[in-house]
């Protein structure tokens, strides 16, 4: 998967929330350790005690930590996690060998929300929700072309659908949604010719929200999703493999 960004985040509370959060959803820092104390995470990342705390702070109200006075700062258990943190969705999606549980799950939930929202969309889309759509659609086609960013456009087609379905709970998991579909199409977008395979597909969703056929609009998305499903049952331990067999490469990608 190619990662999110290779630059530092804007602040310094930032990047140590960065670099923890990785490290705790990698495995790397394992539910029931302790942090290292405050004065040790301020040595090693060059920053003030104010800093460090309030990436503690935003860890912990992640779910991923629990500071006590008498204990310290403990990794909560993934249970404990708030899962549907974008940032989390992220740190999982990145860590060095993608989760087969996670990639299961993932496409659970596809399953779950998607379809329904299709339909939904297909219903009460307006005329812009669909010109967006067909934007999004034309963005993506081009990048088949050679010319843009296929997941970028991928991910605006999604979450129009998300947005055009009307729902007002749906509209409010979107930024958890767009964390978890761009988890699996950084996957699904390395399989040589994946990307035209999935377009014309995308596009029988596109035409059948345009043309308000709920029906339609639902089978085309359910093919799309046992598509991707397939896509990543095949490419999981293909990318697994690849990381173990190269854990140099691995960690300075990281």
């Amino acid at each position: 998967m190619n990662p999110r960004s290779t630059a530092p985040r804007a602040t310094f509370q930032e990047q140590v929330l960065d670099t923890l959060g990785r490290e705790i959803c990698s495995g790397q820092i394992r539910p029931g350790q302790l942090l290292p104390p405050e004065a040790d995470l301020c040595a090693r990342f060059g920053f003030s005690r104010i800093v460090i705390r309030e990436a503690i702070k935003s860890l912990a109200a992640k779910g991923l930590l629990e500071v006590t006075r008498r204990v310290g700062t403990l990794v909560l258990e993934p249970t404990r996690w708030n899962l549907f943190d974008p940032d989390i969705i992220f740190w999982r999606g990145e860590s060095a060998v993608f989760d087969p549980v996670l990639s299961r799950d993932l496409m659970e939930m596809r399953r779950v929300i998607e379809p329904a929202a299709v339909r939904m969309a297909a219903l009460r889309a307006s005329d812009e929700d669909r010109r967006n759509l067909r934007s999004a659609y034309m963005a993506m086609a081009r990048a088949v072309a050679g010319k843009g960013d296929y997941v970028k456009a991928d991910l605006a087609f999604h979450n129009t659908i998300l947005s055009a379905c009307g729902n007002q709970f749906v509209r409010q998991m979107q930024d958890a949604m767009s964390a978890l579909l761009r988890v699996s199409f950084d996957v699904i977008t390395t399989k040589p010719g994946g990307p035209a395979h999935s377009l014309p597909l995308h596009e029988a969703v596109c035409v059948a929200i345009e043309q308000g056929d709920a029906e339609a609009a639902e089978r085309a998305a359910l093919i799309l999703i046992d598509g991707a499903e397939e896509d990543l049952r095949e490419l999981v331990p293909v990318r697994a493999l690849e990381v173990r067999s190269a854990p140099a490469v691995a960690q300075v990608t990281r």
